[in-house]
């Protein structure tokens, strides 16, 4: 996620759409493919088939959570806590949370500020093994409870390393952090232009995809636990070249796992064009994320922008439905959230403050994903930002990033009215693929 509040409030502008017709195919342009020609994969593992996700024949939709943090959770000692990670994944996955995005990469050193820390690689191709098992752990207990994870193999943002990392590495330079959101953009966008930093991050995916987990005995590649590697978290400013190759290059790899990109898709001030970024034939799916806050739309002291935030969102996402339906490509809302409530308590972060608007915009978000299954559109899941489960400010791995001000986006466990929003979106999903199942 991008942490960039911009100080601009800007409204997004959308050409009315007539977003149902466009899900009929016959008024589209020719699909894409979405994969390279390769076998079949075993069972248990998700597939796409037009603009559907399918799971051993069937339509497959999930509701979903960030959990990032846990890999460093699954750390068996210093740093972790194997104990937590049970318990949080227990509660998610009684709540109906089926799917769960989380780093696959971070970079080191220690040392340096707003990280992951321990990181997993802490100079190029130098890993600390328990940082890994901690990974292998993790994935090993989604396997158990039938959740699927979304592997992130980069970062554009800071607060794991990330591309910045790769690009400090490579130049013995020091990483401008923000600030100065600009230069540090600039910064973090050379890795794609440097030949040294892609080796090491293809290096990394080569040792991701190829390693052996010591708790189930199997390698990433052949684990349906995994549901999709993705490039970065919000990667911007690339070549379009990069996305399409580094696809290529995971699917040489591993043609079992679906491939995604991490975009945000059109954010406030940046001009990627989204379906170019998603038209290869090594990529699988899209994805989007949603911030009102960080994007100027929203102001929690003043709820008066409230539903103008939210109609923003919502047309936000049909936009990009749209465009996956020219592509005939699934969409995922992989990133979204909102800061408690600035009233009663005036503090956004505390865990004590209501979450009205929260709730409202969570319930928003659930049902334009689920209405737009019910009329054929190409999303199919979505997953909310962040479960902080048992933490809390001041404790380790709370669901907000290390850059950021603890409290911002987290659900906790206690959040029950946002708690039950997720359950009875659980359901509703449940409902519709059975449906869809049903359907002769």
């Amino acid at each position: 996620m991008n942490k960039k509040i911009f100080s601009v409030s800007i409204i997004l502008i959308v050409t009315t759409i007539a977003i149902t017709s466009c899900f009929s195919k016959t008024a589209l342009q020719a699909p894409t493919p979405t994969q390279t020609n390769n076998p079949a994969p075993p069972s248990n593992f998700v597939t796409v088939s037009n603009d559907k996700f399918m799971l051993d024949g069937h339509p497959y939709y999930f509701v979903g959570a960030n959990f990032w943090q846990g890999m460093n959770l699954g750390v068996d000692g210093s740093g972790g806590d194997r104990s937590r990670l049970v318990d949080e994944l227990d509660r998610l996955h009684s709540i109906g949370v089926t799917n769960l995005r989380m780093m696959a990469s971070s970079e080191g050193p220690n040392t340096e500020p707003y990280r992951m820390v321990p990181a997993l690689m802490t100079s190029p191709g130098v890993y600390d093994e328990k940082v890994l098992d901690g990974l292998d752990f993790f994935i090993t207990e989604m396997g158990k409870r039938g959740m699927k994870a979304v592997m992130v193999l980069n970062n554009y943002w800071q607060w794991s390393g990330g591309m910045a990392q790769y690009v400090s590495w490579h130049e013995g330079t020091p990483i401008p952090y923000p600030g100065d959101w600009s230069v540090f953009m600039a910064y973090s966008a050379k890795f794609y232009d440097c030949a040294e930093c892609q080796t090491w991050y293809r290096d990394h995916i080569k040792m991701i995809i190829n390693h052996t987990n010591p708790y189930n005995k199997l390698k990433y590649r052949d684990d349906p636990t995994i549901f999709a590697w993705e490039l970065a978290n919000e990667p911007r400013r690339y070549p379009y070249s990069w996305i399409d190759e580094t696809a290529a290059f995971i699917k040489s790899l591993d043609p079992n796992h679906l491939v995604t990109t991490g975009s945000e898709g059109t954010p406030p001030r940046e001009n990627q064009d989204f379906q170019r970024t998603h038209d290869g034939p090594n990529i699988d799916y899209a994805t989007i994320h949603i911030w009102p806050q960080n994007w100027g739309w929203y102001d929690p002291k003043n709820p008066t922008t409230y539903d103008q935030a939210e109609q923003n969102a919502l047309e936000y996402i049909r936009k990009h439905v749209f465009d996956m339906a020219v592509l005939n490509k699934p969409l995922v809302l992989e990133e979204f959230g909102l800061a408690r409530d600035w009233e009663p308590v005036h503090d956004i972060y505390n865990p004590q403050s209501s979450t009205i608007y929260r709730d409202r915009f969570y319930k928003a978000m659930f049902n334009e994903v689920h209405s737009l299954i019910l009329k054929g559109g190409p999303i199919a899941g979505d997953n909310f930002w962040a479960w902080g489960g048992q933490a809390r400010p001041g404790d380790d791995w709370i669901g907000d990033p290390p850059h950021e001000t603890p409290g911002w986006y987290s659900v906790y466990n206690i959040d029950e009215s946002t708690i039950a929003l997720v359950s009875s979106h659980a359901m509703d999903m449940t409902h519709a693929q059975n449906d869809v199942i049903k359907e002769p």
